[in-house]
């Protein structure tokens, strides 16, 4: 079986890594998958891609790098993310990822006109996502973790919109019937979004948030991992 391609566009904070493993390590375990079922290229180090033939299916991981930026990691990235796309493999961009694959089939990406989205909250499905194959294994309305500044403004032409949030319309789509993106972070757990809260502290106070609230929302679920062990299945290793 051909592996998993994991494209690793950042890493998370120091703090985590240094105890918790990185971004493509809780992809890992939320597929429930064996380390040998993927592969990892990181592109923001300049690691090259492979080619098309060598996988069966792509995940694009989060950053704290902005699309917007289009650095030139990213955008080599995006080229090619449109042509695994057109190809038909199966694809999932989390957060950065699923900004980075509506930027590359032509949507609009830029900072949230509603400012930062973080913690333990509900994201509702669309009836689009309600009958979505990978969506659908949700609840209508779930409790997931999100930390994004930017969002997808406009969907890529022929998109479907499949789930939304307060602070976020675009909190999923696909593609083709082959490509996801998800703005929130299935492969994070209670612990990682407290991090990411304390970390932008100053950040949500100057945004007019209150991290304290947000902190004490937290909470496990198991959504996300329900999620990735489903798109592992449309991968071809179920």
């Amino acid at each position: 079986m051909k592996p998993i391609l994991i494209i690793k566009t950042g890493s998370t904070l120091s703090s985590l890594k240094s105890t918790r493993g990185d971004f493509e390590d809780w992809m890992v375990r939320g597929c429930a998958l064996p380390r040998s079922a993927f592969h990892v290229v990181n592109v923001e180090s300049g690691e090259t891609l492979p080619a098309y033939e060598t996988i069966s299916a792509v995940m694009v991981s989060g950053s704290h790098a902005m699309v917007s930026e289009r650095m030139p990691w990213s955008e080599t990235a995006a080229h090619w993310l449109a042509q695994a796309v057109e190809r038909r493999l199966p694809t999932l961009g989390i957060c950065y990822g699923h900004q980075l694959l509506a930027h590359a089939l032509g949507g609009e990406v830029d900072y949230n006109p509603n400012g930062l989205e973080k913690g333990t909250l509900e994201v509702t499905l669309v009836p689009e996502g309600q009958s979505d194959p990978l969506l659908s294994i949700l609840p209508r309305i779930s409790r997931l973790h999100l930390s994004h500044a930017q969002s997808v403004l406009r969907l890529p032409a022929g998109a479907l919109r499949l789930a939304r949030s307060t602070m976020d319309e675009h909190q999923a789509f696909s593609f083709n019937g082959n490509a996801w993106g998800v703005q929130f972070h299935p492969e994070f757990d209670a612990d990682v979004m407290r991090a990411y809260i304390q970390a932008d502290h100053g950040d949500l106070l100057a945004a007019g948030q209150d991290p304290e609230t947000l902190l004490a929302g937290c909470e496990e679920t198991p959504f996300g991992s329900q999620l990735l062990q489903r798109f592992a299945v449309l991968a071809g290793w179920g």
